[in-house]
Parts: structure tokens; C-alpha cells; sequence
């Protein structure tokens, strides 16, 4: 993924009106809550984090909750939540569709609300629920993960970036209340493999991108680190192509993707590959490493969010 090669001539940008509009009604509600859940997809804990929430919800208690955790690697992802603790921030693993760390999340989300809402009633103010703000990029799962958490479908749940376009209350139990937000993405992805990456998990609309290059560009990652994944997935046999449209070829050949004349229908390659990924069906896999100690080192040279955050807790 971090080869330079890898994303020439991608262009990912998008940023629609509905994404200012989102900002927009995050700036302006986030005086209502105690805490911020920013959820982020375990698959791709970095790159799932918009980087224009760290200076918008600065000064609030913040939650990372690693969602779609049933998809990623179950090392790696425990990896990243020491590299979080490590940085002073509070992060939990859930699955939101199967209910998986819901407890742990919503414990959390209230122990960090504490010192606010335990302030509110010493100043004589009737007690109150927490109120946590969730927040993170579109299609990672905030309306399944607050209809799990309220037992009911109370916001609409659709697979397509982008159908939360208004926020909502819900009330869970007697001591949390959530404000749902709209998902919002960054105007620029300054690192094409950031947007890759969202493009791979389903956070961008499909119907933005060249399907068929990105999924080239997948299959090339996963011939990389996990050959042996799409040899059994596929039934390939031999050596296997480093060309991701060899890959797709081959892959739409072995399931019987042809059209008249015996072509390669590519384009059902194509959805083949992405729908089988984003159902974890060529395994569990996690696409973002843990920084290193050099990283963190090059990320401290100017205060971050993470260490305001471990002043806080």
C-alpha cells in the first residue's frame, strides 16, 4: 500500500455540500455534549480518521471505538487499542451489528462524561444522562452501532456513504443520551493511499472512482501480504500475477464472469472482489500498521490532540 506506484493516477476527492453542512452542525452542537465517540473502522483505525475532528472536538472527552472489529485482524486490532492507551486515549473494539463491546463502549462513554455531569449536579442542576456526540467518516456504522445500543431501529441503516444528513437524540438507557451526526470526510485526501484505503472499505461511494483500477490496486495489496487468501478464496493455482488486472482477469475467468465470445465480463470481476473483501471474505484483515516510536516521535514535535487528551484523563 505505501508504494508510490501503487496510487498513481487515482483521483479521490470528494467533499460534497452535505459534507460542509455536517461540519458545519458539529461545530455548532458539540456545546451540547459531554463526551465524543468518534467512531473508526478497525480495518483501517488511521486511516478512518478524518484529521479535521481532532481540532473541532478539542477540549472534549473523546472515545475510539474500533468498529467492524468481526473484519479485521484480532492481533493487529488489539495492537492498536495499546498503541491508544499509550497516547492517553480511552478506545474500545466493537462489532455494532452483532452487539460485540457494547457494554465496554457505553461504560466508557460514561465514566469519561463524569466529571461533567457529577459538576452539573453540585452546581444544583437536576441529574442528567451523559450526552455523547457520535461522530466519524460515513458508512462506519454510527446508525447501526446507536440502533444496537437502543434495542430499535431508531435511524436509518443503509450500506451507501452518506444516508445520516441530519443529527437526532437518542435516548439509551437512563444515563446516556447520543446525538447522532452526519458521517463527514476532509475536503483533500493529502495521501492518495488514505483514500484508497476508504475506497477498499465502502467509506467513499463507488460510484466516484474507477472501479475496476482500485479493485486492481486491492487485489495487488492482498497478493502481497495475504497470496495465500485469494489462491484458496478463488481456487488459483500457481504462481499468482502481481498485475492487479491480471488478478481480476484471472479471478472473473474462475468464476465463470464471461460474456459472448468468452470475455472476461470485468466490470462483475470487479464487484466480485469488492463485495467478497468488505464481507470479510478473504479473511480478516487489517490494512493500517500501528505507528512506530519514530512515527509517534515526528507526531509530537507540536502538541497533539492525543496528548491534550491524556491531560484531561
Amino acid at each position: 500500500m505505501e508504494r508510490e506506484e501503487d496510487t498513481k493516477g487515482i483521483q479521490l476527492q470528494w467533499f460534497p455540500g452535505h459534507m460542509k453542512k455536517a461540519q458545519r452542525l458539529i461545530e455548532e452542537n458539540l456545546k451540547l455534549v459531554d463526551v465524543v465517540v468518534e467512531l473508526r473502522d478497525a480495518r483501517i483505525p488511521a486511516a478512518s480518521a478524518n484529521p479535521m475532528l481532532a481540532e473541532i472536538i478539542a477540549g472534549k472527552p473523546r472515545l475510539i471505538a474500533l468498529n467492524k472489529s468481526d473484519l479485521a485482524d484480532p492481533a493487529e486490532t488489539r495492537a492498536w487499542l495499546a498503541y491508544f492507551r499509550a497516547q492517553g486515549i480511552r478506545a474500545v473494539a466493537i462489532d455494532a451489528n452483532k452487539g460485540k463491546g457494547m457494554k465496554q463502549l457505553t461504560q466508557a462513554a460514561e465514566e469519561l462524561a463524569r466529571p461533567k455531569t457529577e459538576k452539573y449536579a453540585k452546581s444544583g442542576g437536576r441529574g442528567r444522562a451523559a450526552r455523547c456526540m457520535i461522530l466519524g467518516i460515513p458508512n462506519v456504522g454510527k446508525s447501526s452501532l446507536i440502533n444496537r445500543l437502543a434495542g430499535a431501529a431508531r435511524t436509518k441503516v443503509q450500506n451507501t456513504p452518506g444516508v445520516t444528513r441530519a443529527k437526532q437524540w437518542v435516548r439509551i438507557g437512563a444515563n446516556l443520551d447520543i446525538l447522532d451526526m452526519p458521517g463527514v470526510l476532509w475536503p483533500k485526501f493529502e495521501d492518495m493511499t488514505v483514500g484508497l484505503k476508504l475506497a477498499f472499505t465502502g467509506a467513499i461511494n463507488d460510484d466516484i472512482y474507477d472501479q475496476e483500477q482500485v479493485a486492481g490496486l486491492l487485489l495487488e495489496t492482498l497478493c502481497r501480504t495475504h497470496p495465500e487468501r485469494l489462491a484458496e478464496r478463488f481456487k488459483l493455482t500457481g504462481e499468482l500475477p502481481e498485475n492487479g488486472y491480471e488478478l481480476i482477469e484471472l479471478i472473473g475467468r474462475k468464476r465463470g464472469c464471461l460474456v459472448k465470445g468468452g470475455a472476461i465480463d470485468t466490470e462483475k470481476a470487479v464487484r466480485i472482489v469488492m463485495q467478497e473483501f468488505r464481507a470479510g471474505k478473504l479473511g480478516l484483515v487489517t490494512l493500517d500498521d500501528v505507528p512506530t516510536e519514530t512515527e509517534d516521535a515526528a507526531d509530537t514535535a507540536e502538541p497533539s490532540d492525543a496528548s491534550q487528551e491524556e491531560g484531561r484523563s
